[in-house]
């Protein structure tokens, strides 16, 4: 299937439910936030915003090198306030960084102007993914597979506090992007009974 824009039929529920509000994916690096936030923008006619692509317009340098000079705590309060502005201007479809999550401002921020839907993905899955690329400043270790495996025990029960899970999986966007999709239709038609 190509990139071309394919409004779902559920779209139209989907946006009225939503109002202003934005459709924000949470997860683990790696679990395909971008690559399928982007597919379920497209489903849902909607824009599409990646966080971290936001933050380094911002901060006019990359999320690496923030990392580097700022530090992560620094870094996380850039990330809570792009993520704020950016749920100003919904309704879109938005990815966060995999720690963006972990804050309580912020989580009460994307409660409050979005719904937001977890990408689960198992550890395998992750590591095949991230080790496509060397720009994960945590994954800077010399055991990445622990790190990582740290990173889910910490993140994973917090990140259960999303309204919505899907479990991301070696599946086509297409396939993925339609179960978020299918998600969101049955929260409309649990609004709706």
């Amino acid at each position: 299937m190509s990139d071309e824009p394919i409004i779902r039929p559920e779209a139209d529920g989907i946006k009225q439910m939503l109002g202003k509000r934005s459709v924000v994916l949470v997860g683990l690096m790696g679990a395909g936030k971008s690559t399928i936030g982007k597919r379920v923008a497209q489903f849902l006619g909607v824009s599409f915003v990646d966080a971290d692509a936001e933050i380094e317009t911002a901060a006019r340098m990359t999320i690496p090198e923030l990392f580097e000079r700022y530090g992560e705590a620094e870094f996380r309060d850039l990330e809570r306030r792009v993520i704020r502005r950016v749920l100003r201007t919904g309704p879109k479809v938005l990815a966060t960084g995999g720690g963006a999550f972990m804050n309580e401002q912020t989580r009460k921020a994307i409660s409050r102007a979005g719904v937001s839907v977890w990408l689960k993905a198992e550890l395998d899955v992750l590591m095949e993914r991230v080790g496509r690329k060397s720009n994960r400043p945590l994954l800077q270790t010399a055991d990445p597979r622990a790190t990582m495996q740290a990173l889910m025990d910490a993140r994973y029960p917090v990140y259960d506090l999303a309204q919505i899970t899907v479990m991301s999986r070696d599946e086509k966007k297409d396939v993925m992007a339609g179960e978020v999709v299918d998600a969101l239709a049955a929260m409309v038609a649990e609004t709706v009974a």
